[in-house]
């Protein structure tokens, strides 16, 4: 045979681990309410629940451990008002404000319209993981969805380190790398307003690797808006490296498709996920509303 090579850090056909659950914890039923799977390991249509009413205790634990199981939610024709879409993400925590991005009303509600101005679409990323502490999840509505396109994907982040080849695995272990804001926000953020917050947002540091605070599961914590390097690499390395596992939420066996009607909720664990907004709807309107949850220190 002609000799060939296949890159070490290239991506590969063939099987690839599909674990939802982390190890040692077994399939339970769910007796609160219904879960339609849409994917093999992320993203659940929840049937049964109206979010406009408050949440009892016992929901709430399952709707968790759902959330932990699955790493985004979905459930269809809830039309809420603002005030009950905060309700429902506060069940997790307190809320978060971006100054960077539009509001629609109240500060801790950011107004996605696409017909008034740019805003995230067309990238893999976490939110604001620029911040000490990344927001856990957020909680986002669509409030006019185009005729056609405007759907939203995640990816599952640990699926995407279960697969990663070994030796990128030790390499990565105890690696930490530099978020910043400008990355993601210099496309469509005047230079004066990005030189206003750079003195709001310095660059922080996080683990490339993060291991989820409630499921003990171990993630790829870097994305392509925000992640400028790995500390203390070389450049070309850290930049190879990054490439590497940039592409890994580009795997379509990670990745769940959300097709948006009005009034379609979405609720995504932020720490275990990336997503991407298609803008394959050119002049059409597109609004959406979302809140986050203000989370914690990676580690």
């Amino acid at each position: 045979m002609r000799p060939f090579r296949i890159p070490d850090d290239g991506l590969y056909e063939g099987p690839r681990v599909l674990r939802r659950l982390p190890d040692g914890v077994a399939e339970r039923p769910y007796e609160l309410f219904g879960v339609v799977p849409q994917a093999a390991t992320i993203g659940a249509e929840i049937r049964g629940l109206d979010l406009s009413r408050p949440l009892a205790g016992a929901v709430r634990e399952e709707l968790n451990r759902a959330l932990l199981e699955w790493k985004v939610l979905f459930f269809r024709d809830q039309h809420l008002a603002p005030d009950a879409q905060r309700a429902f993400a506060r069940n997790w925590g307190e809320l978060e404000t971006n100054p960077l991005l539009a509001s629609a009303g109240p500060a801790d509600v950011v107004r996605f319209d696409r017909s008034a101005v740019r805003t995230f679409e067309n990238v893999w990323h976490t939110d604001v993981t620029f911040r000490e502490r990344p927001a856990m999840g957020a909680v986002l509505q669509l409030r006019e969805v185009p005729p056609r396109g405007g759907n939203t994907m995640w990816a599952d982040m640990a699926a995407a380190y279960d697969n990663l080849p070994s030796w990128v695995k030790e390499r990565i272990d105890g690696a930490r790398a530099v978020h910043d804001f400008l990355p993601g926000f210099a496309r469509f953020t005047a230079p004066e307003r990005l030189a206003e917050y750079q003195e709001a947002f310095p660059p922080v540091e996080h683990p490339v690797v993060r291991r989820h605070p409630e499921s003990g599961r171990r993630m790829l914590f870097v994305n392509t808006s925000f992640t400028t390097h790995i500390s203390g690499f070389a450049r070309e390395e850290s930049d190879r490296l990054l490439r590497l596992l940039f592409q890994q939420a580009h795997v379509p066996e990670y990745q769940v498709r959300w097709r948006w009607q009005a009034g379609d909720i979405a609720f995504w664990d932020n720490r275990a996920t990336q997503h991407y907004a298609v803008n394959d709807y050119g002049s059409e309107r597109r609004v959406a509303e979302r809140v986050a949850i203000a989370g914690d220190r990676p580690f």
